[in-house]
């Protein structure tokens, strides 16, 4: 029986979702939970690898179980096991077919930015910082450009092993609530700091040290070396995997 998880975390204290040797991550911990209620090794697949300090609330994963356990109760001894920024908030069975990437068709981030002169000690974790005043309207002209299918290789991270930068963007704009800035976006499929490096550029165009032409620009010369260092991880947040 193969067992689809829908888990949220904070990601602040791990090196991303997926395993890497040395390093703390989210699959690491749930495996290791999953081999301690079996007592066996049990590979997990995620829908997404979001990267070190990047969050989530409703990353999706899915695994084989290696002997019957009723979803509910596993569920419960998963989060018995599991730290307390890590939550498995859904478990169901699914057909054994199911892949968690692959059976996707789109996924939903979030990016926060606090923009006021101070720091918070509460939203520090969850929001980027950024002090200068910030245009909501020329931010959500640039939002606009991203709408579509493009070519998104200057918003990449160089190196990355994609065999297509082309994405298709359904959603993207940014929503003003007091002091913080979220932008949504929704995309069949991100490359690595994609979202993070889109929110950069956008930033620069609310400050003023860019314009929404500068940014279309950016999608059509597709040079990674012309945009904006990536925005801070910890404002990064997977809200949604859609099927």
């Amino acid at each position: 029986m193969r067992i689809r998880l829908t888990l949220e975390y904070d990601g602040a204290l791990y090196s991303g979702w997926q395993l890497q040797s040395g390093q703390d991550s989210i699959q690491a911990r749930l495996e290791s939970a999953l081999a301690n209620i079996f007592v066996e090794n049990v590979r997990v697949r995620g829908a997404g690898r979001t990267d070190a300090g990047v969050h989530a609330r409703g990353q999706v994963a899915a695994f084989d179980l290696p002997r019957p356990f009723d979803p509910a109760e596993l569920r419960r001894a998963l989060n018995a096991l599991l730290p307390a920024d890590i939550a498995v908030i859904a478990a169901f069975a699914v057909e054994d077919d199911f892949d968690p990437r692959r059976d996707a068709r789109s996924r939903i981030y979030e990016y926060r930015v606090l923009n006021q002169e101070c720091r918070s000690a509460f939203e520090y974790r969850y929001a980027w910082l950024v002090r200068e005043a910030l245009d909501l309207a020329v931010m959500n002209a640039a939002a606009r450009v991203f709408l579509g299918e493009h070519d998104f290789a200057a918003f990449r991270t160089l190196g990355s092993e994609e065999r297509t930068t082309m994405r298709r963007v359904d959603a993207s704009e940014w929503r003003r609530q007091g002091a913080v800035f979220t932008y949504r976006v929704e995309a069949s499929a991100f490359l690595r700091h994609m979202v993070r490096t889109m929110v950069a550029a956008m930033v620069e165009v609310g400050r003023g040290k860019r314009s929404v032409d500068d940014v279309a620009r950016l999608l059509e010369k597709c040079d990674r070396a012309l945009s904006p260092a990536a925005a801070p991880a910890c404002g990064l947040s997977l809200i949604e995997v859609r099927y």
